[in-house]
């Protein structure tokens, strides 16, 4: 198959209030190579190299799909230096007013003593500063709960958040500078591309169709959105991308809707957008939301993506198909769905056809007789690889029978898989403690998990089926156990049949 065509435009992209072009430098080069080693702007840090740290975190600012400015917090060190292409970059250097004052941001830390060493104050300054120009100016100043949120994709290595906590309160105190939102929409608006950018082996269509077309025509490039896996690709594996086909230019694949019955979620929406989507129909998905990575990997990568790459410990796959999701794959001009629980082949080999990608998931809006959790278990709370990913969805009818039951684990087989004998084992029955137990049971014969560094295979099995009673105890109907009720509960494997 042909490759695409090298090409010689130049990356164009907003920072301090100038347009800045590059036409040399490597498609694969990261952000955080070109601030440190070109701009010198080193105030960036690199730390993991891998979007785990935060020391990089910068912030984006792109036009979303109705033309309003959104600031991001991202990894800049993971992050390919063409996708910058008609957007703006913020780093740390940019906050210091004319006359050299500190930002609130920064001026909150320095009086609540949150720099400790100050190799990461960079990165949460980054995170901060998004935090602080997203947060609604009439609105109180976000609780603790939503700056941890915030801060989940920083690590302070001198354990010092309690004052870094304290500043991002503090620092909607001090008078707010002045920051041209509306200037900076009508430059990006100027900068925006209405046709492919090409740089080099980087290709990035403006439209769906186009973007079908070469993926058809080139199904051996590399399908690049929010580069939260491909970049380790580069930093840790320094492998040879070739060909790239970026997503992230097609707004049509960024789209978000509903109907009556359907809430359909374009491929190349955010993971931050899908689930703020999702919890609105299913707010029991809001702390596997809250956990799914950091906010900075979340604004970067893509549910299209984290669906696509078929990893058996994807956070996202278990609940999807607990809800009987469905995908929209396209090949050219052409069209067909699938469910997601038969997307998944072998380890990460998926049902797609040579040139064919992931367009949308189809999930369907939730009915009342829906019981629904998802459970997610790591050796951290936050931003975190799952050991097991669960989630359990069944259907009870007014005599408190299960007329239907979905469960999906991810963490316990090859691919993100469905419980088959396990939701047999409970379809028919009324929801009791037998029926919970029998399910429990025939986790047994569904999965036989592998021992590796997050969990062993005893553990696995043991926390599969405690986190199928902890989804008895909650949804049975007399004396549903309430959330802070469940977590102090003790679950213990000899309890179980």
């Amino acid at each position: 198959m042909s490759t695409l065509t090298m090409t010689k435009q130049t990356i164009r992209f907003l920072q301090r209030g100038a347009v800045r072009e590059i036409g040399d430098a490597p498609p694969a080069r990261t952000v955080l190579q070109h601030l440190r080693e070109t701009a010198l702007c080193t105030g960036t840090k690199e730390g993991c190299a891998e979007g785990d740290c935060g020391a990089c975190t910068v912030v984006i600012g792109e036009l979303d799909t109705r033309g309003r400015l959104a600031l991001k917090a991202v990894n800049a060190c993971i992050q390919f230096l063409p996708t910058l292409d008609s957007r703006a970059l913020f780093t740390v250097e940019d906050l210091r007013g004319d006359d050299g004052a500190l930002h609130p941001v920064q001026q909150a830390l320095v009086d609540c003593h949150g720099s400790q060493c100050g190799f990461c104050t960079p990165g949460f300054v980054m995170s901060l500063w998004a935090l602080y120009h997203n947060h609604p100016r009439d609105a109180a100043p976000p609780s603790r709960d939503e700056i941890a949120t915030a801060l989940s994709g920083n690590l302070c290595r001198c354990t010092g958040y309690r004052p870094i906590v304290d500043a991002a309160q503090r620092m909607f105190d001090y008078p707010r500078p002045p920051f041209d939102a509306d200037a900076i929409t009508r430059q990006l608006a100027a900068l925006k591309r209405t046709r492919t950018f090409e740089y080099q082996s980087f290709h990035a269509p403006v439209t769906r169709a186009e973007f079908a077309r070469l993926r058809a025509a080139h199904p051996n490039a590399r399908l690049l959105a929010g580069s939260t896996d491909v970049g380790l690709w580069v930093t840790k594996q320094f492998r040879d991308l070739g060909d790239m086909l970026f997503i992230g230019n097609v707004d049509e694949l960024k789209t978000i809707e509903r109907d009556a019955n359907t809430l359909t979620i374009g491929a190349a929406a955010s993971l931050e957008d899908a689930y703020a989507a999702l919890a609105v129909d299913y707010p029991e998905l809001t702390e596997l939301w809250t956990r799914f990575a950091s906010r900075p990997i979340r604004n970067a990568g893509t549910l299209g993506g984290n669906v696509a790459n078929g990893s058996p410990i994807g956070d996202s796959m278990p609940a999807l198909i607990a809800l009987n999701a469905s995908l929209v794959l396209q090949k050219a001009e052409n069209t067909r769905v699938m469910p997601l629980d038969a997307f998944y082949l072998g380890y990460q080999k998926t049902a797609l056809d040579a040139g064919e990608f992931v367009a949308a998931i189809r999930v369907p809006r939730p009915v009342a007789a829906l019981r629904f959790r998802t459970y997610k278990v790591s050796k951290r709370y936050d931003q975190d690889i799952s050991a097991v990913c669960a989630a359990f969805a069944i259907r009870l009818d007014d005599d408190n029978r299960v007329t239907d039951a979905r469960i999906a684990f991810g963490g316990m087989a090859a691919t993100p898989k469905r419980a088959t004998r396990a939701e047999a084992a409970l379809v028919g029955r009324s929801w009791d403690e037998a029926a919970a137990h029998a399910a429990m049971a025939a986790l047994d014969a569904d999965f036989q998990p592998l021992t590796d560094m997050r969990a062993s295979s005893a553990y696995r099995t043991k926390v599969a089926r405690n986190v199928l009673r902890r989804f008895y105890l909650e949804t049975r109907r007399d004396a549903p156990l309430a959330l802070a009720e469940v977590n102090a509960f003790a679950f213990d494997a000899k309890e179980s049949p």
